[in-house]
């Protein structure tokens, strides 16, 4: 194989914004992505993106901008904002609105804006039909630039030349082998290390060690081997996120998440949301909302009650439920409501689930589009036999939770799950990874989680939006490296296909 201009590790959403820059800057670029398809975090999220003074707010007569949006950050850090790096606050916010034009010109779509206090302005974009929208279209972008992609490749060590230069990775292969790589510089994109029994426990979150991950790759490779040629962890002792709970997924994918994310279908479901009565258009967005899905948290203060596969309520007094859910057989839990409660939650306020800024889900939108997680029978009896629970055990669950009447409802299996660690890389504002003396790594770069560098992303939307500015840039910088007499371009000008900025 050819040597690289541009090495990339990670086919994520941020991977692929570095190695789209790096490849249409007329580099030649190779990604590597350890896992059988791409897509990474990325392809797992809300799909959420915060940005302000986009077209999209302008048409909602919203006036803001990235000033503003930066104003807000520390709420958001709330007692943690003196641990926050304002200086990548400040390139995350001044260049998100030009990383929502450049997905929509790739050929994503979004609906909004959309509101999230504490920010003071609706900024929240969200993706249409869904997150899989990010990696169909730039994943076909990245061919059309030459990107080259090789799968089921785990980089396992950055090599260095005798000046301390970045020169390379060593990878393994889907065959087992390991193999050198040679690049004039390499982007690290691989995402966070949630999935990392050794970094929790390294960053005191060893109680978290045993819940699954909702993206079991993201194991901090880039982490550990940008800490190896001299690179630093920020800020992962923070756990910004406490382990998360969601419905399990249906066992067969549903038709409708099959259908390609193009504009045509795009279009007339942003068409249906923004004019169709909402009693038309509510059935359409129900079908994608409650397909992956968490429990509100609220719901147990209505009354409902968690219990286990044996029928048993289980959560200690000032437990969070992702750990109690955790502790439990098979890591399942389902929630159990009687009459009174299933009629609070068919209306407003006493939502089931949210798709934030986009709709509400309630108990008849679970029953008619996931009716594999429920399980309704005017008796106690009837929900225990049916879910192969103990018979006297739930009727115990149902008295100690005072419940009054029927029906009941016993709605899951729900599991906990954790989806992200805030510790990256430091990196400069140009995405360079920096060394203990904040110098940089010649020839290094990192994006996306990889390459937090101490940034705090509380809130929908700011991880995503960080994937792609920090890709961008990262993937121009790194082109930069190569010195084949191109006039670099400047890391904060958007550049569209046909060269415009």
């Amino acid at each position: 194989m050819k040597k690289p201009d541009v090495l990339v590790i990670g086919g994520g959403g941020a991977g692929l914004a570095a190695a789209i820059t790096a490849a249409e800057a007329g580099r030649s670029v190779l990604l590597l992505e350890k896992g059988e398809r791409l897509g990474g975090s990325t392809g797992w999220s809300i799909g959420s993106i915060t940005a302000a003074g986009t077209p999209d707010q302008r048409a909602a007569g919203i006036q803001d901008s990235w000033k503003d949006h930066l104003a807000d950050m520390p709420a958001w850090a709330a007692d943690l904002a003196a641990r926050d790096n304002m200086a990548l606050c400040e390139v995350l916010t001044r260049h998100a609105a030009d990383a929502v034009a450049w997905l929509r010109e790739s050929g994503v779509e979004f609906i909004g804006v959309f509101e999230e206090p504490p920010h003071r302005k609706p900024r929240m974009h969200n993706v249409l039909p869904n997150s899989g929208s990010y990696i169909y279209h730039l994943s076909r972008r990245a061919r059309r630039a030459g990107v080259q992609c090789l799968l089921q490749t785990r980089a396992e060590k950055l090599l260095q030349d005798a000046d301390g230069r970045v020169v390379g990775v060593q990878a393994c292969g889907p065959d087992g082998q390991s193999r050198i790589l040679s690049a004039e510089a390499v982007v690290l994109a691989g995402g966070d290390f949630n999935a990392s029994r050794e970094f929790k426990i390294e960053f005191g979150n060893a109680d978290q060690t045993g819940i699954p991950a909702v993206n079991s790759l993201a194991t901090g490779d880039c982490q550990r081997m940008g800490r190896v040629v001299g690179g630093r962890i920020v800020n992962g002792d923070i756990a910004l996120n406490d382990p998360r709970f969601r419905f399990a997924p249906p066992a067969r994918r549903p038709w409708f998440l099959s259908l390609p994310p193009v504009r045509p279908i795009t279009t007339i479901m942003r068409w249906a949301m923004r004019v169709l009565p909402p009693r038309l258009a509510r059935p359409f967005i129900m079908s994608f909302v409650t397909t992956a899905l968490a429990p509100e948290a609220h719901l147990l203060k209505l009354g409902a009650v968690l219990v286990n596969k044996n029928g048993e309520t289980f959560l200690r007094e000032g437990e969070k439920i992702g750990h109690g859910i955790a502790r439990q057989p098979d890591n399942a839990a389902w929630l159990f409501m009687d009459g009174p409660r299933l009629q609070l939650c068919s209306h407003w306020p006493n939502f089931v689930s949210t798709a934030p800024g986009v709709a509400y889900a309630y108990i008849d939108d679970y029953e008619r589009n996931r009716p594999d997680l429920c399980t309704r029978g005017k008796e106690v009896r009837t929900l225990a036999v049916r879910n192969n629970m103990p018979v006297e055990a739930l009727q115990q669950a149902a008295q100690s939770a005072g419940f009054e009447s029927g029906p009941y409802l016993l709605l899951g299996p729900i599991h906990a799950v954790t989806v992200i660690a805030d510790g990256g890389l430091a990196v400069s504002p140009r995405l360079e990874v920096l060394d203990a003396a904040d110098a940089p790594i010649p020839g290094l770069y990192a994006a996306g989680s990889a390459g937090q560098g101490g940034l705090l992303l509380k809130g929908h939307g700011h991880h995503l939006a960080w994937a792609f500015v920090s890709g961008r840039i990262a993937g121009r910088l790194a082109a930069d490296e190569v010195r084949h007499g191109v006039v670099p371009v400047s890391p904060f000008t958007c550049v569209s296909k046909r060269g415009e900025a």
